[in-house]
């Protein structure tokens, strides 16, 4: 199965190749046959991992897209569109997104790396200056943390906003991953700023000056990190993704890691997928997050509890969940969740769903999703061949 699995995915992300890079699915629904920034680096990260050479000329292709249309002011698109007419570039819909910003950073510096091409870090020095000068405003405080607006990140339709962990993490990544070249005092200071508020905010039990300390002391900090805060307190959801990251980027004592990779096993194995979840627990109509998630969407409405970001499960999410289980060991468990992605993907010969509903196993979203294709290679890789991000 796993051979297979991995060859079909493969077979995706050479189909969602194009001339400007990876487009989000091969599905014919405009919104998706854009270059996107996450969605384009995460096929990229995927490309590095597989050593296939068009691939990873296509990942080049996709950084160079995104590089030679970023904003004045330092904003990297959302996504890119390609036509007769033109070229279409969004920065965002009912918000702009931040995390488009630190994908780009981390995609410039795994691709120099992985290639050994450090010229192409030079290249685009100009274009990740702007993105972090960017990231530094957008603290708004000066305090280290990034402050994000709703719908402000890949979670595009969920409740996250203010200080979100997700965000955090990324921008933790994508500034080491410049400095492997960088080699700045000034970056490495900005590293350890930004790990220890999130370590002083989102871990138990920590010591300094919190953001919010009346906010923390209430909700209590346990078994994972909350996904998020801002002046109206901490929303206490288990982000998956953010914990994975956490975890790759060896994030809080180890204990409490230890406990991030207990919970999260306990959940897995809860689940009829055997795969996370991306936030757990589901908001339900009659809590109180619930107006907040259901205005929260630009066309239809997709956030039903247990579907899309709201405890709804996507293979893309569960493959950085495998790679934090590898960079703890934990090599049994990310064999499991591997095969728990394949087998998710195999559904309907291999339609590469974009996300499913947790408790019913029910596709969502869109089918061919180049990202859900990349969870397997790239977790593949790194188990299978012993390849590994810079991390």
């Amino acid at each position: 199965m796993n051979n297979l699995a991995y060859n079909k995915a493969i077979d995706l992300l050479q189909e969602v190749s194009s001339s400007e890079g990876f487009l989000a699915s091969a599905q014919n629904i405009s919104n998706y046959k854009r270059v996107w920034a996450r969605d384009g680096v995460i096929c990229g990260l995927a490309a590095l991992a597989s050593g296939d050479e068009n691939l990873i000329i296509t990942f080049r292709k996709t950084l160079e897209t995104l590089a030679r249309n970023q904003h004045y002011n330092g904003t990297i698109p959302s996504n890119v569109m390609t036509s007769e007419e033109g070229v279409e570039v969004s920065y965002g819909g009912l918000a702009g997104r931040v995390d488009a910003v630190t994908w780009f950073v981390i995609g410039i510096c795994q691709y120099a790396f992985h290639t050994k091409d450090y010229s192409f870090v030079k290249k685009h020095e100009a274009n990740i200056e702007k993105c972090l000068q960017l990231l530094e405003a957008w603290e708004f405080n000066n305090k280290g943390l990034l402050y994000v607006p709703l719908s402000g990140n890949w979670a595009d339709e969920y409740i996250t906003d203010g200080y979100v962990l997700y965000d955090q993490l990324l921008r933790v990544w994508a500034l080491k991953s410049y400095n492997h070249f960088a080699n700045r005092d000034s970056l490495t200071v900005k590293i350890e700023m930004i790990t220890a508020q999130i370590e002083c905010n989102f871990t138990p039990h920590s010591v300094g000056e919190k953001y919010h300390e009346r906010a923390y002391k209430e909700i209590n900090i346990q078994d994972f990190m909350p996904c998020s805060f801002s002046p109206a307190g901490y929303k206490t959801q288990f982000d998956a993704f953010a914990n994975s990251l956490a975890l790759m980027l060896n994030i809080g004592s180890n204990e409490f890691q230890n406990s991030i990779i207990d919970y999260s096993l306990q959940l897995r194995n809860k689940m009829a997928l055997r795969l996370l979840p991306a936030f757990w627990p589901p908001i339900y109509e009659n809590d109180l997050d619930w107006n907040l998630l259901k205005n929260n969407c630009k066309y239809e409405f997709r956030n039903y509890p247990n579907e899309f970001h709201n405890g709804g499960t996507w293979s893309m999410v569960n493959g950085f969940y495998g790679l934090a289980l590898l960079s703890k060991g934990k090599q049994k468990e990310a064999d499991e969740v591997l095969d728990a992605i394949n087998q998710a993907n195999a559904v309907e010969e291999f339609s590469f769903y974009e996300n499913f509903n947790s408790e019913t196993k029910v596709p969502n979203g869109v089918p061919f999703c180049a990202w859900s294709a990349a969870a397997t290679v790239f977790l593949h890789q790194n188990r299978h061949a012993n390849f590994k991000f810079l991390v």
